[in-house]
């Protein structure tokens, strides 16, 4: 039996489950019918196990757009995802209690989340690596024709663990080998980015004289011409290698943390 599901919604769209039976709430379901019956949506939406109530969208949900791009749909954690690196370390390389191992990692990678988050600590390697890549540039370029984004956070925050679900873990895999895992996105810097094209999309969609219309204004678009939709896929390619380069200094400091704190105690090479 197929493990899909496949529905039509009232406003012609097609909306396909990921795995069949997916608990959905009725506000996500709303929105998933809405998402699915935007003229520019390619083939069908897909939906993964996780889906629930998001802004505009769901979250936990693939929409495949065909010449325009929802700013609100792609979110504001611009860029997040998951970075892992295995050590040379096995489990019983580990001493029995983590816990000075996780103060040292807690003081090499701040955490930043608004009012006391750590931003003044930044990692020793982000100011050269922020001055030897082209990021700063671009930025500038991009904030040329979008004064409004603010640029402050760029310096301060990469290297830097954000909050909510980003997270930095010591795990096994099934041969009892240590791995790095850590999760985060752009940071503030990309928060802004979205937040800015998301206001932007909502003004052109009310100033676009061809009358299209969306259920939710959280749905407004850029169509792909317009010189908005350039500049947004500009910004958010930017916050893409922004948290590239964030997830990078923060493994880069979690390793040095590793090394400093194992290696009275540990013979292990490291990778």
């Amino acid at each position: 039996m197929s493990t899909f599901e496949v529905f039509e919604t009232a406003q012609g769209g097609r909306i396909k489950a990921w795995i069949k039976g997916v608990p959905l709430e009725d506000a996500a379901r709303t929105q998933l019918e809405n998402v699915a019956g935007l003229p520019f949506v390619h083939s069908h939406l897909a939906v993964m196990p996780d889906v629930h109530f998001g802004r505009g969208a769901t979250v936990g949900s693939v929409i495949p757009t065909k010449g325009a791009i929802i700013p609100a749909a792609v979110g504001v954690d611009i860029g997040c995802g998951m970075m892992a690196v295995e050590t040379t370390l096995t489990a019983s390389q580990l001493p029995d209690s983590l816990a000075k191992l996780r103060s040292d990692i807690e003081r090499k990678v701040p955490v930043g989340n608004g009012r006391g988050g750590e931003f003044g600590n930044v990692p020793d390697s982000v100011a050269t690596r922020l001055r030897t890549s082209d990021l700063t540039e671009r930025l500038d370029a991009i904030r040329a024709k979008h004064r409004k984004i603010p640029s402050h956070k760029v310096a301060t925050q990469l290297g830097t663990l954000g909050g909510g679900n980003h997270f930095i873990e010591i795990c096994l895999d099934e041969s009892d080998r240590v791995w790095v895992m850590l999760h985060s996105g752009s940071r503030g810097v990309g928060n802004q980015i979205g937040q800015y094209f998301i206001q932007e999309a909502r003004q052109a969609l009310e100033k676009r004289v061809l009358g299209y219309h969306v259920p939710d204004r959280d749905l407004a678009f850029f169509i792909e011409g317009e010189p908005m939709f350039d500049d947004y896929i500009e910004a958010v390619g930017w916050a893409q290698d922004y948290a590239r380069a964030n997830r990078e200094a923060m493994m880069e400091r979690t390793l040095q943390a590793m090394r400093d704190a194992l290696r009275s105690s540990s013979s292990a090479r490291w990778r």
